[in-house]
């Protein structure tokens, strides 16, 4: 991308590019859960778009990091997308009770394309039905409302849902959806080009 590309045409240059994902903005996101995936898919050449589910672009995060998104959540509805990323955090709470995101999933479902979740996040495809005879991950706190979390697994794909456990599993999950767009080689090349490496521990 050009030094020189000025902001309103980042939307324009990500309509060039030929896979898609929307990821939902919300007030009390976990902001690692948004921009670590949102990174890597952008260096993997998917076009993405932000919208915020809030009433303004600027939505407020957990850690009190102001992210603003490219879109409200009106301006997308009815728009198709490859990918529909949703992050996690204390915000995800009462995302659960706004019907566009429930109804975002479920289509985004039907017609067999990925959804992905993060952290507290996956609950809200439990309130789609999505997470039915299917395998999944999420945080523990959300535990009492899926049990059966895989905790071993950073990130588990079960058929078109993708979900993962939290903002120290948010690179992994980034990574697993570039794959799933994009292919296997150019996610590795994106694990490369940023020293992603799971196996060394820290000293």
């Amino acid at each position: 991308m050009s030094p020189s590309l000025k902001c309103h045409d980042l939307y324009d240059e990500y309509q060039t590019m030929s896979k898609s994902a929307l990821f939902i903005f919300h007030d009390g996101l976990e902001e690692l859960e948004a921009v670590a995936p949102l990174d890597i898919l952008r260096r993997s050449g998917v076009r993405c778009t932000t919208a915020s589910a809030s009433a303004q672009h600027e939505v407020m995060g957990r850690n009190e990091i102001t992210l603003k998104a490219d879109r409200l959540l009106e301006e997308v509805l009815g728009h198709e997308f490859d990918l529909i990323v949703i992050p996690g955090g204390p915000g995800v709470y009462p995302l659960r009770k706004d019907a566009r995101v429930i109804e975002l999933v479920k289509n985004q479902s039907a017609v067999g394309k990925p959804v992905a979740a993060i952290c507290a996040a996956p609950t809200i495809l439990k309130d789609a039905g999505l997470l039915e005879d299917k395998a999944y991950t999420a945080h523990f706190t959300v535990a009492d409302e899926l049990p059966d979390i895989q905790s071993a697994s950073a990130v588990v794909v079960d058929g078109n849902i993708i979900t993962s456990r939290g903002a120290g599993t948010a690179v992994e999950f980034g990574l697993k959806l570039a794959e799933i767009l994009t292919g296997l080689e150019s996610s590795a090349e994106v694990a490369e080009s940023i020293h992603y490496q799971p196996e060394t521990s820290i000293r």
